[in-house]
């Protein structure tokens, strides 16, 4: 029997569903971030000595010390963002340009930052080969958000803080939503999701996560 004849090869409607199902079992169950995600193949954004588990989830390594969150943390905080149609979108950390990717199927536009040149670069090829034309990519301190495009309805931050940024909170709508992971990087997080009203904002603790953490200034590559 050759390697491809083994049973344990996966076909690609079979790793789709074991995927979704991983999604699911996890407890990402909105229906919208659900097609988004599968429509959204994550095998593109993850190359190299690991793309044999692109589809499992977990987190994986990416070039400038950064990672590839796993799928069923990008599902939960996208289900958390309650991302609309019409809904500006500000994602701090690229990284791979996976969650990006998945926002731009939810929003009317997904503006995206990272503080290393070579992740946005590696990114916006990715966007042009899955002609995802909504998102804008762009090299800035993530620390600082854009203030040129604000307000945003929506803000998403895939680094962790140690309280949620004043000019991040700044650049929220009034009724926006963001969703930040709180806490030391060599200790346990916690996934905050902030809504910001007319009369200041609300903090719900979400679920505890490890992220990368929130780092000012531009990187060298």
């Amino acid at each position: 029997m050759t390697s491809e004849d083994s049973p344990d090869e996966e076909t690609p409607a079979e790793r789709k569903m074991r995927f979704l199902f991983q999604l699911r079992s996890r407890g990402v169950t909105d229906p919208r971030v659900l097609a988004a995600m599968e429509r959204i193949d994550r095998g593109v954004f993850v190359r190299g000595q690991f793309a044999d588990r692109a589809y499992d989830d977990t987190p994986l390594p990416i070039p400038c010390g950064q990672t590839i969150s796993q799928p069923s943390v990008v599902g939960l905080m996208t289900q958390a963002l309650a991302v609309g149609a019409r809904d500006t979108v500000l994602e701090i950390g690229t990284g791979s340009g996976y969650q990006a990717a998945v926002l731009a199927g939810l929003s009317r536009r997904v503006y995206t930052v990272d503080r290393h040149r070579r992740l946005v670069q590696e990114a916006e090829v990715i966007f042009r080969q899955l002609n995802i034309s909504n998102i804008t990519a762009q090299v800035a301190d993530g620390s600082r958000g854009l203030p040129d495009q604000a307000p945003f309805d929506r803000i998403l931050v895939t680094a962790a803080a140690e309280d949620p940024p004043g000019p991040l909170l700044a650049q929220l709508k009034i009724g926006g939503i963001m969703v930040v992971p709180v806490g030391q990087s060599d200790a346990v997080q916690t996934l905050i999701r902030v809504t910001r009203t007319e009369g200041g904002f609300d903090y719900d603790e979400l679920r505890q996560v490890r992220f990368v953490p929130l780092v000012e200034g531009l990187g060298q590559t």
